[in-house]
């Protein structure tokens, strides 16, 4: 849920942080996968001869490509398809190019169970009973998100594998009752990318390391890594991604896909592994705004496990697509934050260009140099997440069942003991950082919890809406895509997710064009609740630049 930063000395105020697989894919295996990462070919070799695998190349006829939920709904309506004949594809799909092919290594665990419940949702529609737009479509979820079923839920780590979760997330029993197929869980930066600072984004464990589907040796960004990777590739319709800061819209930006990162309290967090009750949430993760906005409208609602839920009567919808928009850009104010430009003079050039297309659509946008005013020191939001996550991880293990972890300093200890197959890698320092701290209690969490609310919410983001009217903030995403270095951790260089996550407000990530044949995506943030408007500026802008292209799994960069 915590995407890597590394300190960016061109832009001001920026963080100072940052198996074998067929053993894998059995029905119900418990095993514990291997942790050897099959190198970073990225290909396969024939005789010494690298072989660059291409989406036409592994299957010409992918019938499902590119797809959207209202085009399978029509194709299963009209008898041409089934949820059965759906998933079978897909299953098949995983096969050649997650696991075989160019291994992407997005899917961590295929669901045993998924054909036989797309086969009771083709039984429900034929008696006449559609559960709603999600009926029978594949979804993927992320990897700490908890299943009473077949699955595992284990945040990519061995430390949680053989174990089964008790009871079903607030989030996978919204899913269930819209009549999802919960087709896979997806791999992810182990513990959320909240273990180690020198980490590699996408890699964990227990899955390995994941792969950016448009250049093989490049990172997929993370902690969602499995989630956005799996959407881009086609290997499922839309996932489930969580995000504490940047881990929805990174890997959405990086990956060529539209991420949604929703109000803190839009979705229900109970049976989500933590790091932080202040910014975690569950988000949708497509190819499209209307299929993210169709996947949020499905999430949202009360959840008795988690009482911040509740600020959403009356702010929430249960659908999000009424608000798409074509003329959404029309007589909006936005204001442009200059303090997340300046990292990337291509990214710059990209996303300039876009606001000049904003601007001919009927916007007016507004300079901004700085969304905070007063002085703040990043590094705060580390510490607030280093307290909430020995709290919040701690109560979440002491409730798990069939587990010997029950506690963070339970897992630090099967961390040393397995050292080489848990961190050939990188290490935990965060984790034993998060250990040192005191209780919520402690005048230290207090303080920079005030401190955060003050500089971020009501002398930033809110302040900034206020004064300039706007209806939305405009900023680039992230970098493009750096290449997978598991010595050096990750290289990522800039990005604008920070503020809108400590301050627990949405933000939405939609294709915005290429640098290099590589994706970058736009982002739109705003004020608590603005998901409404937040979609309909989004949808207005994928209408008018289209930008996402299919991605082509070329090995590496060609220079």
């Amino acid at each position: 849920m915590f995407k890597p930063r590394r300190h960016n000395l061109s832009v001001k105020h920026k963080h100072q942080l940052m198996l074998h697989r067929r053993d894998f894919f059995k029905i119900g295996s418990l095993g514990i996968l291997s942790t050897l990462l099959p190198g970073l070919t990225a290909c396969t070799q024939e005789k010494g001869k690298i072989i660059a695998f291409t989406d036409e190349s592994i299957n010409p006829d992918f019938q499902l490509s590119e797809l959207t939920i209202s085009q399978l709904q029509e194709k299963i309506a009209s008898g041409e398809l089934s949820s059965q004949k759906i998933t079978e594809m897909y299953l098949q799909r995983i096969e050649d190019i997650d696991k075989n092919g160019p291994k992407l290594n997005s899917v961590i665990e295929i669901n045993p169970d998924a054909m036989s419940i797309a086969k009771q949702m083709d039984e429900e529609r034929k008696q006449g009973k559609i559960r709603g737009p999600l009926h029978g479509i594949p979804v993927m979820i992320k990897d700490n998100i908890d299943t009473a079923d077949k699955m595992q839920t284990t945040a990519g780590s061995l430390a949680l594998v053989g174990t089964i979760a008790a009871k079903d997330s607030y989030v996978v029993k919204k899913l269930r009752e819209a009549g999802a197929v919960i087709i896979a869980k997806t791999n992810l930066s182990e513990w959320a990318n909240f273990r180690s600072t020198n980490s590699s984004s996408g890699w964990s464990s227990r899955g390995g390391q994941t792969r950016n589907p448009y250049m093989l040796d490049r990172s997929p960004c993370g902690s969602s890594s499995g989630s956005g990777v799996a959407v881009s590739a086609n290997l499922c319709t839309v996932a489930i991604g969580t995000e504490t800061d940047g881990s929805v819209v990174c890997p959405s930006s990086i990956n060529g896909i539209v991420g949604i990162k929703p109000t803190i309290g839009m979705v229900g967090r109970s049976g989500i592994i933590p790091i932080s009750h202040s910014q975690d949430t569950a988000g949708p993760m497509a190819r499209t705004v209307t299929d993210a906005a169709t996947l949020l409208g499905v999430l949202t609602g009360i959840d008795q496990g988690d009482e911040v839920t509740k600020k959403s009567t009356n702010k929430a919808f249960s659908d999000y697509t009424q608000f798409l928009d074509s003329n959404g850009l029309e007589g909006k104010r936005m204001g442009i934050d200059r303090s997340n430009f300046g990292f990337h003079d291509k990214v710059d050039e990209l996303i300039n260009k876009n606001l000049e297309i904003i601007k001919m659509a009927g916007a007016v946008l507004i300079e901004i140099d700085q969304i905070t005013t007063e002085k703040f020191d990043w590094d705060d939001e580390m510490q607030l997440l280093l307290f909430e996550f020995k709290h919040d991880l701690n109560k979440y293990l002491s409730k798990r069942g069939h587990s010997n972890m029950k506690t963070l300093n339970d897992l630090i200890q099967f961390n040393i003991e397995n050292k080489s197959t848990v961190m050939p890698y990188f290490g935990q320092e965060i984790f034993t950082r998060a250990q040192k701290k005191g209780d919520l209690n402690s005048a230290e969490y207090l303080e920079i919890k005030s401190r955060i609310d003050q500089i971020v919410r009501k002398n930033g983001i809110d302040r900034v809406m206020k004064e300039h009217q706007l209806d939305a903030i405009i900023a680039p995403t992230t970098s493009p895509a750096w290449t997978i270095d598991l010595v050096n951790g990750d290289h990522y260089i800039g990005g604008s997710s920070g503020l809108a996550a400590m301050a627990g407000y949405p933000n939405i990530t939609v294709p915005a064009g290429y640098v290099e044949e590589l994706p970058v995506g736009i982002s739109f943030y705003g004020a608590a609740w603005a998901e409404p408007k937040l979609i309909g500026i989004a949808y207005a802008f994928e209408q008018l630049t289209n930008s996402r292209k299919l991605p082509e799994l070329k090995p590496t960069m060609e220079y």
